[in-house]
């Protein structure tokens, strides 16, 4: 099961050929990476750092950029889980506007402690949230 999200692109995102300046996206990628956690895992951001002092770093990211995307377009970014290892999990996001793929992206993330900065495994409440977002996959 995918999660989607949306993203307006703002001025702040663009160059000066009016097009989303590539590393914008990585911005835009960690936005729904959080959202993703929040809504669809049930932890946000503030209390997985704060409180549980766990990060969740991208280790692993490969982007294929097929069409570009200018100010004012609104896009839907899709992440799809694609395995759960112990202390990582491998994704794809896609973003879309207008019904044109815009840039496709595989991703990994692991489960990091903040004190010791070493992979961790994942906490039981997310893995079995991630677990159940595969089974429920098409």
């Amino acid at each position: 099961m995918s999660f989607e999200t949306t993203a307006d692109i703002r001025f702040a995102h663009v160059d000066a050929a009016g097009i989303v300046f590539y590393p914008r996206y990585f911005e835009m990628l960690n936005a729904a990476v959080e959202d993703w956690f929040a809504q669809e895992l049930g932890v946000d951001f503030r209390t997985m750092h704060q409180e549980r002092a766990i990060g969740v770093p991208t280790v692993h990211v490969w982007a294929d950029f097929q069409a570009p995307s200018m100010l004012g377009d609104r896009l839907t970014v899709r992440l799809t889980p694609r395995h759960v290892g112990r202390t990582s999990c491998s994704y794809d996001a896609l973003f879309t506007a207008s019904g044109r793929d815009r840039l496709k992206i595989s991703g990994t993330l692991v489960c990091m402690c903040l004190r010791t900065q070493k992979a961790v495994p994942w906490p039981a409440d997310i893995r079995d949230r991630m677990e159940h977002t595969l089974a429920t996959a098409p």
